[in-house]
């Protein structure tokens, strides 16, 4: 598993500037064959161009995860949360997204922390 569900460390213990996103373009038609484009990437010549462009996808996609494991460790800090009626295990919480317990018990406390940043 990766090390999606830890914070991302910065120097000084500051919280991580968040990356802008390049600008995702749209897929071809539907009338092309499904699987043969990846936004246009296939179609780039110049290699310059080709690194520059996958790049600017790449982290626009790695700043998309980023973002989107913060929301999972909330939401797994909320369901866990022991003010709800309907409080969920670090066990339950890890057979829902394909966690293990140890994992999702770290995501349960990362999600405590963001929010406690938050508020």
């Amino acid at each position: 598993m990766s090390d999606a569900g830890r914070a991302p460390e910065s120097p000084g213990g500051e919280p991580p500037r968040p990356r802008r996103p390049a600008a995702l373009f749209f897929e071809p038609p539907a009338e092309q064959p499904a699987g043969e484009h990846f936004f246009d990437l296939e179609s780039i010549t110049d290699p310059r161009h080709l690194l520059d462009r996958a790049t600017e996808l790449a982290t626009a996609f790695q700043a998309a995860a980023d973002r989107a494991v913060e929301f999972q460790a909330v939401a797994a800090a909320q369901l866990a949360d022991p003010a709800r009626f309907d409080r969920l295990t670090a066990v339950q919480i890890g057979d829902r997204a394909g966690w293990t317990e140890d994992y999702a018990a770290k995501m349960i406390e990362y999600g405590r922390e963001l929010q406690r940043r938050r508020s």
